[in-house]
Order: C-alpha cells, then sequence, then structure tokens
C-alpha cells in the first residue's frame, strides 16, 4: 500500500520549551496567483496563458531585464517551470505549486544562488559521524499523514538571497518537536543560526555553518545544545544577511535540543519516525536542497 507522508526527511530531534507565542498565518494562502497553475489545466491552455501569467509575474515582482534577448529567454524559463510546476501538482495533488519570485530562475541558477547546504558528500560524512535513531516497529503504520493538519508546520518562510536553508532546515523540525512536546507552534528564528552558530563538522573541521555561505542541521543541532536554545522570530527577526554580528539573547529562548539523531534511509523507518516524532528536518542530498 502506498503510504503519503509530508516532507520525508533525515533528522530527527526532541525539544523542550520555555515559553511559545503562536505563529501568524501567511498571506500566501489567499495569494491567487500563486493557485495559478492548477492539477486540471489542459496543456495547451497552460501554454495559451503563459504571456498573460509571465505579465502579471513582472508587475508582481517588479521584474525588468536588460534587453529583448533577456527577456525572450527569461520567458521561456518561465514557461518551462510552468509545465514543471504543473507535472508536480499532478504528482502530488496535495501540494499546491505555482508562481513565486523564483519563476524566471532555471534549477541551475537557484541552486547556485539561494540554496547554501554544503555538499553532498560532506552532509554524508556528518550524518555517519552523528548518533543514529533506534529502529523502530513500523507496524501498522497510517497511509497517509500531514503534519499541517495538526498545526505543527508554521507557515511558508523566505530565506532570500542568503544561503541560509540549512537553518531553516534546523529551526523548522525544532518547530515540530517543540510543537509536539508543548502543544503550541512556535515560529523559531533563523537569523539567531546564521549569526551566532559557527559549529564545525568533527569529520572535517574546516567545514564550518558559515552563515549566507552554507551550513549544515547536524552541526547546527550541535550548536543549539552549546547555546541553550533558539530565540523566537519575533524576538531575533530575519534579515537575510550575515554582516549583524550575534545578538543571541539567552534569556529570550523559546524552544530547546534534548537530543537528536540521524533517521534511516529506510522508507519505512522515515514513515515510522514522521509519525512518532513529527515533522523532521533533512535534504536532498543529490540536488543539495533543504527540506522542513
Amino acid at each position: 500500500m502506498e503510504r503519503r507522508f509530508l516532507s520525508p526527511l533525515l533528522l530527527v530531534l526532541v525539544a523542550l520549551s520555555t515559553s511559545v507565542v503562536s505563529s501568524s498565518s501567511s498571506d500566501a494562502d489567499n495569494d491567487p496567483l500563486i493557485l495559478q497553475v492548477v492539477p486540471d489545466a489542459e496543456d495547451d491552455e497552460l501554454m495559451l496563458n503563459a504571456e498573460a501569467h509571465f505579465s502579471s509575474f513582472l508587475r508582481r515582482f517588479g521584474k525588468s531585464y536588460a534587453d529583448e534577448k533577456e527577456h525572450a529567454y527569461r520567458f521561456s524559463v518561465f514557461k518551462a517551470n510552468l509545465w514543471r510546476a504543473q507535472r508536480h501538482q499532478r504528482l502530488d495533488p496535495t501540494a499546491v505549486h505555482g508562481i513565486t519570485k523564483f519563476s524566471d530562475l532555471t534549477p541551475a541558477e537557484f541552486r547556485r544562488n539561494y540554496l547554501g547546504l554544503h555538499g553532498w558528500r560532506r552532509l554524508r560524512r556528518a550524518l555517519a559521524a552523528s548518533h543514529e535513531a533506534p529502529i523502530l516497529p513500523t507496524n501498522d503504520l497510517p497511509t497517509d499523514i500531514d503534519w499541517r493538519d495538526s498545526g505543527a508546520v508554521t507557515a511558508v518562510k523566505d530565506q532570500g538571497s542568503c544561503g541560509s536553508c540549512w537553518s531553516f532546515s534546523a529551526a523548522g523540525a525544532l518547530e515540530g518537536a517543540n510543537f509536539l512536546a508543548t502543544g503550541k507552534l512556535e515560529s523559531l528564528s533563523e537569523q539567531q543560526l546564521v549569526d551566532c552558530d559557527h559549529e564545525c563538522d568533527s569529520s572535517e573541521p574546516d567545514a564550518c555553518d558559515s552563515g549566507c555561505n552554507g551550513g549544515l542541521m547536524t552541526t547546527a543541532f550541535e550548536y543549539l545544545l552549546k547555546s541553550g536554545g533558539l530565540e523566537r522570530e519575533e524576538d531575533y527577526p530575519y534579515t537575510g544577511t550575515d554582516r549583524g554580528g550575534c545578538k543571541f539573547d539567552k534569556s529570550k529562548i523559546a524552544a530547546s535540543v534534548k537530543n537528536f539523531s540521524v533517521v534511516s534511509m529506510d522508507d519505512d523507518q522515515i514513515a515510522a519516525n514522521l509519525v512518532k516524532h513529527g515533522p523532521l528536518a533533512g535534504s536532498r542530498i543529490h540536488t543539495g536542497q533543504c527540506d522542513t
């Protein structure tokens, strides 16, 4: 029987909390532009409307290009991304795919400019050096679980042009674990990790978490164990830069890490850990993409 889980990822942690505040909802929930690409749209209809979608995209995000050649190229990339969004929507009807400010970028451009996860070899070494999660029983697992329905996942966040996906991944996992420990959802500070976490991989001492230049979830959790935890997003807001210096205030810690471990890559073990421990943090090693 096929199982469908939200975010099948790699790391699990247990959280303690000192105080919590509910997070606010996202404007994207009511944004019709995000819902333009739907699973029942005909291919021909999608392409016929591509120019109108592109014009709307340019206006909404204030996009402009150097010349007609660049404009034409970006339109071709935009159309390819429309196809990709439609295809992914059909593969997973529970997700919402559509137009974002990145829709004129190729996947390679997006990875190069916006993702900050260190290379997959380094990630594999870090995972190998971390404590492995115990094997969980996999009998009677549900066929479907979505932690968003339980209120364990905060709204979509925007990392901007900072290569800080590793901090969002770690913070997102702690948000979910904190929810399971307290029953309340807290939006936690990625910026604290960007500014203050300079932990290094024990298997490669020169590979350290380095703000907008990348990092790892495993070393982020090591930092949280040593520092005591994360502040709220509202107390330490995200700026998308790593030039402001560390402003961590230990008296404002909202959620703490007790321990973390690495989940087996076995699908059933990922599923079992998602059911038992809630949302996990990790990466798609083959692309270097972060997930939470």
